[in-house]
Parts: C-alpha cells; sequence; structure tokens
C-alpha cells in the first residue's frame, strides 16, 4: 500500500532538514523573529510553512494512523512537540512565564486547533485518503469568511469573494467524483472534518484577538501541551491501546519524527505568528494549497488515485488563492465603484 516509503524517506527528511537549517536560526535573532512586527522574509518562511510543510502530514498522519490509533497518535505527537519547545525555550533562556488569563487563552486555543480541529481529523483519516481530507478542509477559507461576517459583521471584499466562488467551484469538482466518495464510511469522516473547519476557523478568529503569551514560540508551545494533554484524556475515555514507540514499524517512526519537528513545532509557530501579522482569511488560503501538496504525495506514496478532474480542479483552486491573497486588483474595483457613484449623483 506505502509504496516507495523506506527509499524515499530518507529524501524527504533531508527536505525538511534544510529547511530546519533555514528556520531555526531566526528564533535567535534578537529577541526571536517572534517578538517583530512584520517581516517580510519571516512572512514569506511563514506561508511556505503552512503551505508545503502542513500539506505533508496529511500523507504522514495517513500513514501514522493505519497503525496507531487516532487520539494516541496526535496526543504523543502535541506533547513530545511541546515538551520541546520548552527545552529550546530554556536552552535559549526564553521566559515561559504566562498570566492566568493567557493560560486560559491557550488551552482553549489548545482545544479548538490541535485537540479538535486536528485530533478528530487523524480519526477522520482512517475513512477518507488523505488527498481527499485536505481537499475538503481546503473549503476553510469560506468558512472563515462567513465566521468573520457573522461574529464580527466584517465587509467581505470582492477580490475575497470571486476566490471564494472560485475555491467552492474547485472543491465540488473534486468531491464530486464517485470513486473517491464511495469509500466506506466516507460520509463520517466527511462530515466531522466539517465540524473541524468550524472549530478551526473560529479558533483563528479567536486568536487573533485574544491575549495569548507575546512570544509565539512560547504560545505554541503552551497550545501543544494543552491540546496533546486533552487528546490524552480522550484517548483514555475512547479506550485506546497504546503502544511503545519501538514496537512501531519505521515508516511510522519516521513520520511521528516529522510530525512533531516540522508539522508541529515549525509549522504551528509559523500559523500563530501569521494571525498576529495577516488577516486570518489569508491564513486560511493555506487550505487551498495543501490540498495539492496532499494529492502529490498521496500519490506517490499510498497510491491514491489523481484523476484529470482532480488536476483541473487544483488550478481553479491555487487561482481562487492568488485572489484572495492579492490586494492590487482590490484598485479596479475601488475605481469601478467610484465611476458608478459618480454617475448616480
Amino acid at each position: 500500500m506505502i509504496r516507495k516509503l523506506k527509499i524515499e524517506a530518507p529524501i524527504i527528511y533531508s527536505f525538511y532538514n534544510r529547511k530546519l537549517s533555514v528556520f531555526l536560526p531566526q528564533y535567535k535573532i534578537g529577541n526571536s523573529f517572534m517578538g517583530k512586527s512584520s517581516n517580510t522574509t519571516l512572512v514569506v518562511l511563514a506561508f511556505f510553512s503552512i503551505y508545503v510543510i502542513w500539506g505533508s502530514t496529511y500523507l504522514l498522519n495517513k500513514i501514522a494512523v493505519a497503525e496507531l490509533p487516532p487520539f494516541m497518535l496526535a496526543s504523543i505527537r502535541f506533547i513530545t512537540a511541546g515538551v520541546l519547545i520548552f527545552c529550546i525555550c530554556k536552552v535559549m533562556k526564553l521566559s515561559i512565564a504566562i498570566t492566568k488569563k493567557q493560560l486560559i487563552n491557550t488551552i482553549i486555543a489548545g482545544f479548538l486547533f490541535l485537540a479538535f480541529g486536528n485530533g478528530v481529523v487523524v480519526w477522520a483519516l482512517k475513512y477518507v485518503d488523505s488527498g481527499f481530507a485536505a481537499l475538503e478542509i481546503s473549503a476553510q477559507p469560506l468558512v472563515v469568511l462567513l465566521l468573520m461576517l457573522i461574529l464580527q459583521g466584517k465587509k467581505i471584499q470582492p477580490m475575497s469573494i470571486v476566490g471564494v466562488i472560485l475555491g467552492v467551484i474547485g472543491i465540488y469538482l473534486l468531491v464530486s467524483q464517485k470513486e473517491i466518495v464511495s469509500q466506506e464510511n466516507s460520509i463520517l469522516g466527511m462530515v466531522m472534518i466539517f465540524v473541524c473547519m468550524i472549530s478551526w476557523g473560529y479558533g483563528s478568529l479567536f486568536v487573533s484577538k485574544a491575549d495569548l503569551p507575546s512570544n509565539y514560540f512560547v504560545n505554541t508551545g503552551y497550545q501543544m501541551i494543552s491540546g496533546g494533554l486533552l487528546l490524552l484524556i480522550a484517548s483514555m475515555l475512547f479506550g485506546e491501546s497504546w503502544s511503545s514507540p519501538a514496537v512501531w514499524s519505521s515508516g511510522v517512526q519516521i513520520s511521528m519524527v516529522l510530525l512533531i519537528v516540522f508539522g508541529s513545532i515549525i509549522a504551528f509557530t509559523s500559523f500563530n505568528y501569521l494571525l498576529k501579522i495577516v488577516s486570518p482569511e489569508k491564513v486560511a488560503t493555506s487550505t487551498y494549497v495543501n490540498p495539492i501538496i496532499a494529492l502529490v504525495l498521496g500519490w506517490y506514496f499510498l497510491e491514491e488515485q489523481i484523476t484529470l478532474q482532480s488536476v483541473i480542479a487544483a488550478g481553479i483552486l491555487l487561482t481562487g488563492v492568488y485572489f484572495i491573497n492579492t490586494k492590487k486588483k482590490m484598485v479596479i474595483f475601488s475605481r469601478f465603484s467610484s465611476k458608478i457613484g459618480q454617475k448616480s449623483s
């Protein structure tokens, strides 16, 4: 089922390791990059993390959940990542002291993003392909925009509307394929993933306004620990059977290491950083790019099918990313609107 994994795993690790050597030194500059306001290079690196690295986590989770219970898998991943983050903070002499309010807020964020928003997605991967899960989650920018409209009364910009429409069209082309939705219990998995999207979307809005630790690395550590502990409780309640990493297959062991270091520490820190630097709907565009990465990796390693219709839909989704992210074309709309106003007056 998992072809080429033994041969290609070192290549994947080498790729991630090069990114780690580029990314981690940024933490040591000044008061760490998390203390800076807006830096173009860091923003680009952060978007790379949530676009590409997170796109690969669907494959890694799919490999691991085929052998490990889902909540156990997610719990070990996040608790380990959180402990490593605090160890790094200790070495870098970063204070991890936070207020009671910040602690409560990190626990809430840990639940919305990790315990529920991610843990249930890992569970759903038992019933749906990794590429399909990523494709469904690519509708999240629409969820975020609607939540912003409902909860914050924020006006949706014309370019964002165009981007979301293109995204919805792309998603429809993808999920309307019978070979994708005909798998057993796939409907249950789809429904649970959609609920996770709402949780993640609300979490994005919550984090962008909440009082959280000012250092994004420390903030990530607390969210990882709290989310991991909540998943540990869920694993015990569901009666999952735990096992030692020593008895896991090599593929699962490698997947877990990559999930902890890159999918959790680097990518999630980047995510928290971006939520404070750019708008939530811009951050949510990662869910448009993640499916492309997930589709390719799922096809190559797990032999998941990619059809011509999937390729066309992927192109439409990426076009939607451009429309949501770009500000250049907004000038055209504003000029057009002003001209209409002048004619009507």
